[in-house]
């Protein structure tokens, strides 16, 4: 077997707050002689913090960081890093956060509980510059981007814009609109315009149904 010539090695970053997961990803990405993991993070301000210092061909990330919103660490790091590839690996449903993971920057999206060869596939797709998602999610956006109705039936939180989103995520987690806008860096007045925005977008009419239906939500992702 030729030897692999050093500079043809991929600088990996993994970006997630369990270290159970960055483990076993930097185990079975160490058995590849091509790839190479430079850098592990627990958080989102780490992670700016590596690509800040250093430069990576890859980040593997966790869309649910203890910081930041995954969405808005991708826009972060794109902005810092325009040539760095990201590939989102979480367990929330793909349906509800691939596409918005692409329109972020990200390159691809893959479940937590794919098998080690699905995760490699994935890893060298999105380094040779192409796009990873499954089949069934590469259909959809296939039809989103030809304009033409989607044959599954969107969930209305897909309405949502990354930050009402954010904010409706939050909501079902049971966080108040004061520490979200605290979390969140914005204004108390400008929360109660997102939240507004989500009931008008979702056909609520009251606060208490948008905080039932936000922890309703929030819970069945988190069964996944």
């Amino acid at each position: 077997m030729a030897a692999i010539n050093k500079t043809s090695v991929k600088r990996l970053l993994i970006v997630d707050d369990h270290p159970m997961m960055r483990t076993g990803l930097a185990q079975l990405i160490g058995s590849e002689p091509d790839l190479n993991v430079v850098a592990e993070a627990d958080n989102a301000r780490q992670a700016l913090a590596a690509v800040e210092k250093s430069n990576f061909d890859l980040a593997l990330l966790d869309i649910s960081l203890p910081d930041k919103n995954g969405l808005e660490l991708i826009k972060d790091l794109r902005a810092v890093r325009p040539d760095l590839s990201i590939l989102v690996v979480s367990m929330h449903d793909e349906m509800i956060y691939a596409e918005r993971v692409l329109r972020a920057g990200g390159r691809g999206y893959i479940m937590k509980q794919e098998g080690g060869e699905k995760f490699l596939r994935a890893i060298r797709q999105v380094l040779a510059g192409q796009i990873f998602v499954s089949e069934k999610m590469s259909a959809r956006i296939l039809e989103i981007f030809s304009g033409r109705p989607c044959a599954t039936a969107a969930s209305p939180v897909q309405k949502l814009s990354d930050r009402e989103f954010e904010v409706f995520q939050l909501i079902g987690q049971g966080i108040g609109t004061r520490d979200i806008a605290g979390q969140l860096l914005l204004s108390v007045k400008t929360v109660e315009v997102h939240r507004a925005n989500i009931k008008k977008k979702l056909g609520l009419q009251t606060a208490p149904e948008l905080v039932r239906q936000a922890v309703r939500w929030f819970d069945s992702q988190n069964q996944h």
